[in-house]
């Protein structure tokens, strides 16, 4: 049995960044990674046109000065290779690989509650048994992939791709008849890229998405200098946005200032905010008539961009607010579609009835491929959280406890779960905001929480339940006073049948909730029971 005190689960930007964190405070630490190498969800997605939707200067780790000003970013928003570059940058420069075990799955873990520790199994290349004082689950919001089990599947000749689990090899799709299902963001990334390299292109579209230009480019070197020049004001700004991506709230209402000048403001956005079109105005996520004057924005832009007006149309969100799904950050999504090669299905109006060996057969007729890609998503926030056993407390396991929906204090700790912690999960901003900065946040919290545990000699370090249900009614309240649970989307459970309809993240903003985290600490880390007796852990 190996013994740490403290076993970190996945590989990603969560992991490496709790690694570092707590190596550097003395604690003996081991990562455990079931993929073959480091970055997590940007290991495994690397379908053409993988970018992130987040600014790359603000898509970064903060903790190193040094490290902010020797990284060169190429573009505005940076590409899924250029990412795992990144991520190895970090690896090598601060020694992270000598303790992360890649090819090695988490499969159980059970608290011992005489011992206060973990124990933990593995499978793949580092087999075996682990014992650690804490366990972190660093496993990401968007690790597990929906992979579809549609009648006939196996019964097609052709090639099977998902967008979350693209082959390493390069795949070339040139000359052939291709079908996506699925225009979230893994699809409207995934689109303009294949229309322009395969002979046909069919989009299966389930629900029309508001999506907004990116408005990508290259970084100049004055740029660069620039940014590199004031981090630290930048970082700063950002940790006290509501978004954790540094713009300002306009604190007009939509509603209440006059057409022409909303109009202006939308189009300044437009071209130059990209994911922050959404705070556009402080009231469209609050109001539906706010709301509304930005879903009709974005349908006139759809139909500016789009020659076809039927195919517009059918591109063109309703019956949801805009924002109330995480929307895409595109380049050249809609105009895609004014390709002669691309075909676009509306499977409202003529649903999927199966796969054949040919293709995919709708109810109006069948379409003949080469190459399906499942671009379908994640099962998001808690699917990598439940789909190892995690026993706490009694026997109960982690599945049991959240079997109506996640419940967390904070996003960071369980109850019933003692020195069991999670990086950004359920009841925090997590993918309502920057999730790095959100990433940082929580385990640079984690290590106040645990040299506070240390200085009592604290053996065990658990949420209250009553904290729990406060905290959980408090995520609930704050999501009930927004148009979030207006739609049916990942941020509800709604993505993967037979899940609990249940907000998951906080949508009290960065910035509050960095208040509630420092109020919190500042009162003793209230709402945690700190339990034993032992030698001290290291303070750093």
């Amino acid at each position: 049995m190996r013994q740490v005190d403290m076993l970190v689960v996945g590989a990603g930007f969560a992991g490496l960044r709790t690694l570092h964190t707590f190596r550097e405070r003395g604690l003996e630490v081991a990562v455990v990674e079931a993929n073959d190498g480091l970055g997590g969800v940007w290991y495994v997605n690397r379908y053409p046109g993988a970018r992130c939707d987040v600014e790359s200067y603000d898509y970064s780790l903060s903790f190193s000065p040094e490290l902010e000003q020797e990284w060169r970013w190429s573009e505005r928003y940076a590409t899924q290779p250029e990412i795992l570059r990144y991520v190895d940058h970090v690896a090598e420069r601060f020694g992270l690989r000598r303790d992360v075990h890649l090819s090695t799955r988490m499969t159980r873990a059970e608290y011992d509650e005489d011992a206060h520790h973990w124990t933990v199994t593995t499978e793949g290349d580092t087999a075996g048994t682990w014992s650690a004082r804490y366990l972190v689950m660093a496993t990401g919001q968007l690790s597990v992939t929906k992979q579809p089990q549609l009648e006939g599947q196996d019964d097609f000749r052709g090639r099977i791709l998902h967008t979350g689990a693209w082959p390493h090899e390069p795949v070339d799709l040139s000359g052939q008849r291709v079908g996506v299902i699925g225009t979230g963001s893994s699809g409207t990334q995934l689109i303009p890229v294949l229309a322009r390299e395969v002979d046909h292109l069919t989009v299966f579209q389930r629900t029309p998405n508001f999506s907004i230009p990116a408005n990508n480019a290259p970084l100049s070197d004055e740029r660069d200098a620039e940014v590199k020049a004031t981090y630290s004001e930048r970082r700063e700004r950002a940790r006290r946005s509501p978004s954790g991506l540094g713009f300002a709230p306009n604190k007009q209402s939509a509603v209440e200032v006059p057409e022409d000048e909303r109009r202006a403001l939308y189009e300044e956005q437009w071209k130059t905010a990209g994911f922050g079109f959404l705070l556009a105005f402080y009231d469209l996520m609050l109001d539906e008539r706010a709301n509304d004057t930005a879903a009709d924005f974005i349908r006139a832009k759809i139909a500016e961009k789009v020659d076809d007006p039927a195919t517009a149309e059918r591109l063109m969100p309703r019956g949801y607010p805009f924002g109330a799904k995480r929307p895409p950050v595109d380049s050249g999504y809609f105009e895609a579609f004014n390709r002669d090669n691309v075909d676009l299905v509306d499977m409202r109006d003529t649903p999927l009835e199966r796969i054949t060996e040919k293709g995919i057969r709708t109810t109006a007729e069948e379409i003949e491929l080469d190459t399906i890609v499942f671009a379908t998503g994640f099962d998001a926030m808690t699917g990598a959280l439940l789909k190892p056993e995690i026993v706490g407390r009694g026997g109960r396991t982690l599945r049991e406890h959240w079997n109506s929906g996640p419940r967390t204090y904070l996003g960071v700790g369980v109850s019933g779960f003692p020195n069991l912690f999670v990086i950004a999960g359920p009841g925090s901003p997590s993918l309502l905001s920057n999730v790095l900065l959100s990433i940082e946040a929580h385990v640079d919290w984690i290590a106040g929480l645990l040299d506070h545990a240390a200085a009592q000699g604290a053996d065990e370090i658990e949420a209250s339940a009553q904290a729990e249900v406060d905290w959980v009614d408090h995520v609930n309240e704050r999501a009930a006073a927004t148009l979030y649970p207006k739609a049916a989307s990942y941020y509800m459970g709604a993505e993967v049948p037979g899940k609990p309809r249940v907000f998951m993240p906080y949508v009290g903003g960065v910035r509050g909730y960095r208040r509630t985290l420092d109020q919190v600490a500042g009162n003793d880390y209230e709402g945690f029971v700190f339990v034993g007796s032992r030698e001290a852990v290291p303070a750093g």
